[in-house]
């Protein structure tokens, strides 16, 4: 299972939800998808975007755990 670490990265640079959705061009509602683990997909370029505003690898953002 792919779980997203956006909440821990956007604590490590003390950027809230409002902040980030702002850079993003994106809603907050969608941020908001993504960092609560409800988004089904993620596009290169969102990714990118949040590494690129967030200061990180997309590992930093992205990690793999097996199902338990």
């Amino acid at each position: 299972m792919i779980v997203i670490n956006l909440d821990v990265m956007m604590a490590k640079r003390k950027m809230s939800l409002t902040e980030l959705s702002e850079k993003l061009d994106m809603t907050m509602a969608n941020v908001s998808n993504f960092k609560n683990q409800k988004a089904k997909a993620v596009r290169f370029t969102t990714l990118d975007a949040l590494c690129r505003i967030l200061d990180c690898q997309p590992g930093d953002i992205l990690e793999y755990r097996e199902d338990v």
